[in-house]
């Protein structure tokens, strides 16, 4: 089997290296391999093999890669932020092979047709890259079939369990506050209601990411001799040659630096805050940043590491009249028992049953002010296909259950998909150990909008939550803090609340309150992307529509940073869009090469 974490010696060169053995770099790697049997290809892997790992390959077990010690994300802590009541951002970014689709929550989430039109890059439009969403499934979801894959190596199902009883339940609160269940919101038209929700997990509960997908099976398969994965190792830079990619550099733990050729080609596919680390490290951004790095400018690209983006999101708490079974309380707690043949079943589910895509009404928007309603009417009054918010209801305590009363509990996370501010990430230095400039931008934007599409997603879940007979009131710590008196304060209740209820009465005391909250405590959606987009340089591109970079020949960049926009869903469907739509592109692209007779 060709992975290793210390490469032999004997490999000195190959065709293709790939830096970064994430989602997309997974798909990359065994769709070549396929392709082209004497094709050496080369992947480096920063963190460690995922191979049947417990933690990763079920599902339930998520947050447990967030725990501190973990061995499978790395952590990026931002510059403190006067938008963020002067705190640093915590960012997580996988860091195994498998990349975020070994350690994600598995939420199986596409974004909208209008999402991937607006990027208005040949290729890359939504029927354009349909045929690569439906390549890489097999759904066993509801919908129209032939907007889905039968026959592709990642399986869509519901996992091992559903809570059906809650997913009804939601369903009567939701319609009560005027949402609709729709079928499909996968289809890349429907908006504005909620599904009952698909995951990344097989009907046997294992977690489906791209390196047991795709991966394992060709380096066990015995027909993939020149594929090689290397694991617990660090791309440093690519090798440039007269502005030609020829190799990289890379340092295992423990070990030297080392270096590898690359006869044909190098993709660097490590996400959105190590891409443009190595084409920085490399030489590759804007020279004056890299001056201040002490990086010798070679190619000029000043889109590197530029605009920053991500969903911004929190979870909020409730309690609940839950069962144990219907809930991962027990897991999250520690408490589960894994002896328990009854409860094994929960090993193989996230929890989360049900995703929704949500829009205001034009009074909710009248009431967020006219500086919102001049951006809602620009980018959303008339795109129906785009949504405000997206939301996942979660069977749990959507976060650590450090220091409450052992329960049940069920949490809304909601996150506003499409943000106004823009942030950046850059090196500080020419090594993999120098600290990264990261900037954010969560809140930064000038009208102060982004905090506006969240203090409305706060108010609308609450009135689903209230409405649902499960609930018995808020965790107060997860809310803001309302005046004592305030019509919008937390409460317990011993019952559930009538469906009919009136929706809480908001003061502009109230709304300042959800306002500050929400700077204290607004986290990341793990949904980082854009900072090697793909667009002319006139535009801070950084790649063109093949994927190429910029001013460099036979170097491409393959993963959520070429996002030339953001999406109304959670990122890794895309992610695995990508990886198809690049390795397709790529294997013509070598195979033109080769009948030409170059190298």
């Amino acid at each position: 089997m060709g992975l290793y974490t210390e490469l032999p010696d004997t490999i000195q060169e190959v065709d293709v290296i790939i830096a970064g053995g994430g989602t997309a770099g997974c798909i990359i790697a065994s769709r070549l391999a396929d392709a082209d049997p004497d094709l050496s290809i080369l992947v480096i892997e920063g963190g460690p093999n995922n191979r049947n790992e417990p933690l990763i390959v079920h599902p339930a077990f998520f947050f447990a890669n967030l725990a501190p010690g973990t061995k499978t994300v790395d952590f990026y802590a931002s510059n403190k932020s006067e938008f963020l009541a002067n705190r640093e951002l915590v960012v997580p970014a996988a860091s195994v092979l498998g990349g975020g689709s070994s350690v994600n929550f598995s939420v199986y989430s596409r974004a909208q047709r209008t999402d991937f039109d607006s990027w208005s890059t040949p290729g890359w439009s939504a029927d354009e890259l349909l045929p690569y969403m439906r390549k890489f499934e097999t759904y066993y979801g509801p919908g129209a079939k032939e907007l889905h894959g039968a026959e592709g190596p990642v399986i869509i199902s519901s996992g091992t369990n559903r809570a059906t009883r809650v997913e009804d339940d939601f369903f009567t609160a939701l319609k009560a506050v005027g949402y609709p269940e729709i079928e499909d919101l996968g289809d890349l038209d429907s908006c504005n209601g909620a599904q009952r929700a698909v995951r990344f997990v097989a009907p046997d509960g294992m977690r489906q990411d791209t390196a047991h997908s795709y991966l394992h099976p060709r380096l066990e398969d015995g027909k993939h001799p020149n594929l090689h994965v290397v694991v617990e190792a660090k791309v440093e830079r690519v090798i440039l040659d007269d502005k030609r990619a020829t190799g990289v550099v890379y340092k295992s733990t423990g070990s030297e630096a080392r270096s590898i050729k690359a006869r044909k080609m190098v993709v660097v596919s490590s996400g959105a805050f190590g891409s443009p680390a190595i084409l920085e490290r490399s030489g590759i951004g804007n020279p004056q940043i890299l001056k201040r790095a002490g990086v010798e400018p070679i190619v000029e690209n000043a889109g590197v590491g530029h605009g920053y983006e991500d969903h911004q999101l929190i979870g909020y708490p409730y309690k609940s009249n839950l069962n144990p079974d219907e809930t991962h309380d027990a897991i999250n707690g520690g408490r589960f028992d894994m002896e328990n043949t009854e409860t094994r079943k929960l090993l193989g589910w996230n929890a989360a049953d049900i995703t929704c895509k949500l829009r205001p009404t034009e009074s909710d928007v009248a009431a967020l002010g006219p500086e919102f309603q001049e951006v809602w009417e620009k980018e959303w009054k008339h795109n129906e296909n785009k949504p405000l918010v997206v939301m996942v209801a979660y069977n749990a305590f959507p976060g650590v259950p450090i220091g409450l009363p052992v329960a049940q509990y069920f949490g809304h996370n909601i996150f506003s998909p499409y943000p106004s501010s823009r942030g950046h990430v850059h090196i500080t230095g020419p090594s993999l150990n120098d600290k990264l400039d990261f900037e954010s931008g969560f809140f930064g934007d000038a009208g102060g909008n982004d905090v506006k599409k969240c203090r409305w997603a706060y108010k609308v879940q609450r009135e689903i939550a209230r409405r649902r007979s499960v609930y018995r009131g808020e965790v107060a710590q997860g809310h803001p803090p309302f005046a004592t008196g305030s019509k919008a304060a937390c409460i317990d209740t011993a019952e559930a609340l009538p469906v009919t209820i009136p929706n809480i009465e908001y003061t502009p005391e109230d709304d300042a309150t959800i306002d500050q909250w929400l700077r204290e405590n607004i986290v990341t959606t793990w949904h980082s992307l854009g900072t090697c987009k793909m667009g002319g340089p006139d535009k801070l591109g950084v790649v063109d529509p093949s994927l190429s970079v910029h001013g460099v020949k036979a170097l491409k960049v393959a993963d959520l940073s070429i996002a030339p926009g953001n999406i109304g869903a959670h990122t890794a469907n895309t992610a695995y869009v990508i990886g198809e739509k690049a390795a397709d592109m790529i294997i013509r692209e070598l195979s033109v090469a080769n009948s030409l007779g170059q190298t």
